[in-house]
């Protein structure tokens, strides 16, 4: 007869969708490691389908920018207080933040001063910017799991117990892209020279970017008149106002523009497996393109003073992810005065024109790929369960 093994209670808080992911994806595999484990705290759709008891929405915790969070702090501060109240009177037998470290790592602090053991799924970036959260981290968590094992190093320095568990994407994504598929799903033919331009998620991004990256694609298009562009847009929102943008072209540069682009509703990786390079503003997406071997160029700006200010937070060689990993220039990066027409012309021209030995960049884009590969659901909730029996 087999052994019944004790009932566990894992509280757990995610703030957004990429989060539910990541805990759905971690509650599988808890279950199927150990099976008798209860769930709760603040989940989405996703955790929620899989048995997780959520004590609030989690919509009500995805806020962006300055003035949002602002105007819904009490409701934000009365809902941590809640989840911390709710953990102390009922300790779990662990307490997991998924992301969100500017709302968990205080629920964290609270519950482990109490004696509840706690971990944190997802770094903040403090290796780039506000390093000092690490004291708080040391203070807060009993291990956190890191995606990037730059990250893992980090932490050892400051003699934080950490895992790095790998990157989900790159469980998701193949190891080789398939681009004739691709190109058969989104109707474009094999033999087009194809550039995706992913301008960002955000409104700010768009606005900075959007107008940008047509200015390139339209320079291109004079050196490749053929040029087909993809455009995946994160959301209802985000598509108007890059419509918007289009249509505040001038008639001649409209027509261009919407003669060579295919504008897409979400679908970003078949968008980047579609094409021959990507120019991406940095983020989450340069990951994503490495991991589908396509060349790229990496851009950002930022308001005249917002980037003066946070220039002098940042404490990176890099910005691009492929580069931190890297550790040096594997891909182009232009960042605010050098994010210009010019500049990002020539540079993906670069890419897309035949002039560069791409077989070289997929060569160790795959190594990095194997890096990150690391079945990190099936990792991560081994290291869990290790930290609940220790």
């Amino acid at each position: 007869m087999e052994q019944q093994l004790a009932p566990l209670r894992i509280g757990m808080v995610v703030g957004e969708a990429s989060g539910d992911i990541l805990g759905a994806s971690l509650i599988k595999q808890l279950k199927k490691q150990y099976g008798n484990i209860e769930f709760e705290g603040i989940g989405g759709p996703l955790m929620i389908a899989e048995g997780f008891n959520s004590h609030y929405q989690m919509d009500r915790l995805s806020v962006m920018g300055i003035v949002e969070p602002l105007k819904r702090l009490p409701e934000l501060i009365s809902m941590r207080s809640g989840i911390i109240r709710h953990f102390k009177n009922t300790p779990p037998d662990l307490f997991l933040g998924i992301d969100a470290p500017d709302f968990n790592l205080t629920i964290e602090l609270k519950l482990r001063e109490a004696g509840i053991k706690t971990a944190h799924y997802v770094s903040p970036s403090i290796w780039a910017w506000r390093q000092k959260r690490v004291f708080k981290v040391k203070k807060a968590v009993d291990m956190m799991l890191t995606l990037l094992p730059f990250e893992a190093d980090f932490y050892r320095r400051f003699e934080i117990p950490v895992t790095f568990v790998g990157h989900p994407l790159a469980d998701q994504l193949p190891m080789q892209p398939d681009t004739s598929g691709a190109r058969a799903r989104l109707s474009l033919d094999d033999s087009a020279r194809v550039l995706c331009l992913m301008p960002g998620s955000r409104g700010s991004e768009i606005k900075h970017l959007g107008p940008l990256f047509l200015q390139v694609a339209l320079r291109i298009q004079q050196q490749i008149p053929a040029l087909k562009l993809v455009l995946p847009t994160a959301n209802a929102a985000r598509k108007e106002q890059l419509i918007a943008i289009i249509d505040g072209l001038d008639e001649a540069e409209k027509q261009r523009i919407n003669e060579m682009l295919l504008l897409l509703d979400g679908d970003s990786h078949t968008a980047m497996e579609a094409s021959d390079a990507v120019l991406l503003a940095s983020g989450t997406t340069a990951l994503e393109a490495m991991l589908l071997k396509k060349p790229m160029v990496v851009s950002y700006r930022l308001g005249k003073y917002s980037y003066a200010l946070f220039s002098r937070m940042i404490k990176l060689d890099y910005f691009s992810l492929p580069n931190l990993l890297a550790n040096k220039m594997l891909v182009p990066e232009a960042i605010q005065d050098d994010a210009n027409v010019e500049n990002l012309t020539q540079l993906t021209l670069q890419r897309l024109d035949g002039s560069m030995d791409v077989d070289i960049l997929a060569a160790e884009f795959t190594d990095y790929h194997q890096q990150l590969k690391q079945q990190a659901s099936e990792k991560a909730a081994t290291a869990l369960l290790a930290l609940i029996e220790g």
